[in-house]
């Protein structure tokens, strides 16, 4: 990487835009950056930083954005950074520009702009730049993978911070570890360490969820087995050696116990089965004889009850012979009775009809009746046409009325119509002299609502004109005061900065401290430290006068703005308004508004003046022609009235002959219906009864006769002894009861086997019961301990198979997990294999340090003309760990020291042989990537002569392998010896650079 050319604008202390050329300044290999304190000497190398990575070297990092922007640019100045230079063969341009607080462009106040970036590449044959992007990540990940480092390692090998490789040398291992981490980016071996103790806790965590899942099918079958077994389960816990084979060795003891106590348990089973048996027949024994005493005495019981009851039975048998007998004189019975009783239904049918009759035919047979309904259906018959012309007779009447409604309604019409017309052709003049004035009006309104609405913008310009006018005068006194006021602060804090530079020497001198190097020269001692003066400005006193100026400052540009926006506004409004007065304007439009107002008024009734109009124009439409039908209608009706006329004089006639006495031939009709139905259905009851009348009497004969025959006196003793069906099945079941229990009875006390048991002893069954039931409650208790030494065996059966399955699925996990550990352990230094105790982060930053070593032990022992060199140390320090300690091997003793025991000027030459050496390491490291500039910051006032010229001498053979290398320092010796210089120049306007190279 060679740098061609820096731009620096509004940048830390640079207010304006300072070039660098790089080119001209490494021509000569070597160049100094010198200026006084504050100038600025860091900041140009700030400036490469955050052009190539968009951020500034170390602690400085947190203060960048909006700090980065310079305090002595100007407002509409934009800081930017741009880098010329070529890197793997490529030239390449980087702009970047912060974030930005300007003015606004309209209006007080400031916003704000995003950061930008621009990346561009030079073509060298078009001759000409292409751009490449404009995304600050895009860009920042092509330099990082053209450079090949981080921004970390890029300050560190590129600027080479002396202060830090000073820290670094009396660094603890663990400070050196955090340094060295960061710029050969070994967090990857750190996340292997971790990676390796994340595996080992998976893995001991799955062995400790095996064994405790294998402990808990322990504790299973040790509740299964219950006290059965003697020897208790082994104490261990999840992850104790030995503790599958122990709980494997138990279950099979746990097994075997249990498998003795099954066969126990089956043999008793046994016995007290057969001894149930046995119990069992002896209980039905028992039984069968209880059952056949009792079958004895209950038939010897039912057997004198019978006897009881013998005198009824004789009884019952008589009554139903009775019953038989009568049964033959029952049909006649019911004949006798369904004869009297239709008899009865015919003479009250007779009576009833006889009493709805005339007088004339109250003693009359049915054969009278019959004639006279004959004769009266006859007359009904000649009524039907006269019903028909009635009829007709009431529809022409009610057709007549609806005429005389017509034509009522007719004139009604016509002459409402007649009074409408009259005044029609007034009122349609009226309404068209009401559409034309609205039409007028409307025009008239229109006119003068074009003219009204500029003169309305005119009125409303013209008072803003007068309200901005007053609104300019006091914004310009106000801005002009707060001009004077920003003045006044600026001056006053430049007179106090410029105090303070001249102090600044006594200000850094109050942290010197003696033995640790200044942090201008570098030197140790401090033998005539500055003083400070009466009226020293610190600081803090500098700060709030600058807070104060800027507070000024940004009052006075948002006066300004305000009153350049007052200012657009007056000339915006005068040239709307024109200088005509605001009372002239505001009568003009006032008079406007009240014509407006009529005109609009009178307009708005145009449309119902015309609706009016179009509705008046359909109702005299409607009118004329509701009048020609009216007259047409009334035409017609005049011959229809005729002809209903004749034809109902013509029915009137006939239907006065036809109804004779009657209202009406509909009365007359139905008078003649009734009698014919009175008549009828009196002849025909008169001749029911009289065949009822006869039918009874032949009953009587019959059931007389019937009666004698079946041995009975008279017909109702048959009657009293017949027997109805539920008397008759009442008595039939209790005759067939008795014999069917007089036939069990005796079959009964004929059985040999009851008759025997009668002869025996009395049976108890109960006794025989409980021996019984004895004998089946040990057969269950043995059956229920049959049943639980088999569920014992195979529950633990089943937790010994899933207890084995359990340590051969487990044996791959304990080798994975003890291999596991064992790596962790020798990674994270914990082992007792890692006699060191080096973590393997440590481990790989102890080859690299090695390496660094070596390199800076080349230049160093030039520096130092052979005496010195540095060497890598990997004792343990007391208890803690080893690896990263570095020595220096003294020549002229002969002994190996500590490098925090070096010098002030000793340690300024080691660590910079140091921070070469590191730059060639993290080179290599990038994947070679040339570094053809180089800036080494501040250090070289703590040398001697000698030691000065021999440091040269190293930085000047960089050369050799075409590096330049820039010295940052304060040493005025420096000035005479590199002839090659950028200097930083501070002002009150900010700093500036001056160049000169070998040919100045």
């Amino acid at each position: 990487m060679r740098l061609h050319r820096l731009d620096i604008t509004a940048f830390g202390p640079f207010g304006g835009t300072q070039k660098v050329d790089f080119d001209e300044l490494s021509a000569a290999g070597l160049f100094l950056l010198h200026g006084p304190t504050g100038a600025g000497k860091t900041s140009v190398l700030d400036a490469v930083c955050y052009a190539l990575y968009g951020a500034v070297p170390g602690a400085r990092q947190s203060g960048q954005g909006m700090t980065l922007r310079s305090d002595h640019a100007a407002p509409a100045t934009r800081t930017e950074i741009r880098l010329e230079l070529t890197v793997a063969g490529r030239r390449l341009e980087i702009t970047r520009q912060p974030p930005w607080a300007r003015p606004k462009k309209r209006g007080a106040g400031t916003t704000t702009d995003k950061a930008q970036s621009w990346l561009r590449e030079y073509d060298a044959a078009a001759g000409s730049w292409k751009d490449l992007s404009r995304s600050h990540q895009e860009i920042g990940e092509e330099i990082t993978q053209l450079l090949g480092m981080s921004r970390e390692q890029f300050c560190q090998v590129v600027l080479l911070p002396q202060g830090d490789f000073a820290r670094f040398l009396r660094a603890d291992a663990e400070s050196r570890g955090k340094l060295l981490g960061r710029l050969f980016d070994t967090h990857r071996f750190a996340e292997v360490e971790k990676r390796l103790a994340e595996r080992r806790r998976a893995a001991e965590a799955e062995v400790r969820e095996g064994d405790t899942g294998l402990l808990a099918d322990a504790h299973r079958m040790q509740q299964a087995a219950g006290d059965i077994v003697e020897v208790p389960l082994p104490e261990l816990a999840p992850g104790d050696p030995g503790l599958a084979a122990a709980v494997l060795t138990w279950a099979a003891h746990a097994r075997s116990t249990a498998r003795e106590r099954l066969t126990v348990a089956r043999t008793a089973h046994t016995a007290a089965e057969s001894a149930r048996v046995a119990a069992d027949h002896v209980l039905d024994d028992v039984r069968e004889l209880a059952r056949l005493q009792r079958r004895f005495t209950e038939a010897r019981e039912r057997a004198t009850r019978l006897e009881e009851r013998g005198d009824a039975h004789q009884e019952a048998r008589a009554r139903m012979e009775r019953g038989r007998k009568a049964e033959a004189v029952a049909p006649a019975l019911d004949l006798r009775d369904d004869v009297e009783a239709e008899h009865r239904r015919a003479a009250a049918a007779e009576a009833r009809v006889r009493a709805d009759l005339p007088e004339t035919f109250a003693g009359a047979g049915a054969p009278g009746l019959a004639v006279a309904a004959r004769k009266a259906a006859e007359e009904l018959g000649g009524l039907e046409s006269a019903r028909r012309a009635e009829r007709r007779l009431t529809e022409l009447t009610a057709e007549r009325a609806s005429l005389d409604r017509q034509e009522r309604a007719d004139d009604d019409v016509r002459q409402d119509a007649e009074s409408w017309l009259a005044t029609w052709e007034e009122t349609r003049a009226v309404l068209q002299d009401r559409v034309g004035s609205a039409q007028e009006a409307a025009a008239r309104a229109e006119q003068l609502a074009v003219q009204r609405d500029p003169g309305q913008a005119r009125l409303d310009a013209a008072r803003r004109r007068d309200r901005f006018a007053r609104d300019t005068e006091d914004a310009h006194a106000r801005a002009l005061a707060a001009r004077e006021r920003a003045t006044d602060a600026r001056v006053h804090w430049l007179d106090l900065k410029e105090q303070r530079l001249k102090g600044i020497a006594a200000e850094l001198a109050a942290g010197l401290v003696d033995g640790e190097p200044c942090a201008v020269c570098g030197a140790a001692e401090h033998p005539a430290p500055a003083r400070k003066i009466a009226g020293h400005v610190d600081r803090e006193t500098e700060e709030r006068a600058l807070a104060a100026y800027q507070r000024a400052d940004q009052d006075a540009t948002e006066l300004e703005g305000r009153l350049g926006v007052v200012r657009e506004s007056l000339a915006a409004a005068t040239a709307a308004a024109g200088n005509a007065p605001t009372e002239q304007l505001a009568e003009e439009v006032a008079e406007l508004e009240r014509q407006h107002a009529v005109a609009r008024a009178a307009a708005s009734g145009l449309h119902a003046a015309r609706e009016r109009l179009a509705q008046a124009e359909l109702e005299h439409e409607r009118r004329v022609a509701a009048q020609q039908e009216a007259a047409l209608r009334a035409a017609a009706r005049v011959s229809h009235r005729d002809r209903n006329d004749r034809e109902r004089a013509s029915l009137e006639e006939e239907l006065a002959q036809a109804r004779g006495a009657a209202h009406s031939v509909s009365a007359r009709s139905a008078q003649l219906e009734r009698q014919v139905e009175l008549l009828t259905e009196a002849a025909d009851a008169v001749r029911a009864a009289e065949d009822t009348a006869q039918r009874l009497k032949d009953a009587d004969a019959r059931l007389a006769d019937a009666a004698f025959r079946a041995g009975f006196d008279t017909p109702q003793d048959a009657a009293a002894a017949l027997l109805d069906d539920a008397a008759h099945r009442d008595l039939q079941r209790r005759l067939d009861a008795w014999q069917s229990e007089e036939a069990e009875v005796r079959a009964l006390l004929a059985e040999a086997d009851t008759a025997a048991a009668a002869q025996q002893p009395t049976a108890d069954p109960g006794a025989a019961q409980q021996v019984a039931e004895s004998a089946a409650r040990r057969v269950q208790d043995a059956a229920s301990a049959q049943d639980a030494a088999a569920r014992r065996c195979a529950e633990l059966d089943r937790l010994s198979t899933r207890a084995a399955t359990s340590v051969r699925r487990l044996a791959p996990l304990r080798e994975e997990y003890d291999r596991v550990a064992r790596l962790a352990g020798l990674a994270a230094g914990t082992s007792a294999e890692n006699e060191r105790k080096m973590r393997l982060e440590a481990y790989v930053l102890a080859a690299r340090l090695e390496q660094v070593a070596a390199a800076a032990t080349a230049r160093l022992r030039r520096m130092s003309s052979g005496r010195y060199t540095l060497v890598h140390s990997d004792d343990r320090a007391g208890r803690g760990r080893s690896g990263l300690g570095l020595h220096v091997v003294d020549a002229w003793t002969g002994r190996e020291r500590d490098t925090a025991t070096l010098s002030g000027g000793e340690t300024f030459f080691a660590s910079l042989a140091l921070a070469l050496g590191l730059a060639d390491v993290v080179t290599d490291e990038a994947g070679g990537v040339r570094l053809d500039t180089l800036f080494i910051d501040e250090g070289f006032g703590s040398l001697d002569d000698q030691t000065l010229d021999e440091v040269l001498d190293v930085l000047d053979a960089l050369r050799e392998r075409d590096r330049s290398v820039g010295i940052v320092s304060h040493v005025a010796d420096l000035r005479r010896r590199v002839h090659a210089q950028l200097e930083v120049v501070k002002g009150r306007t900010g700093s500036v650079v001056r160049q000169r190279g070998l040919q100045d």
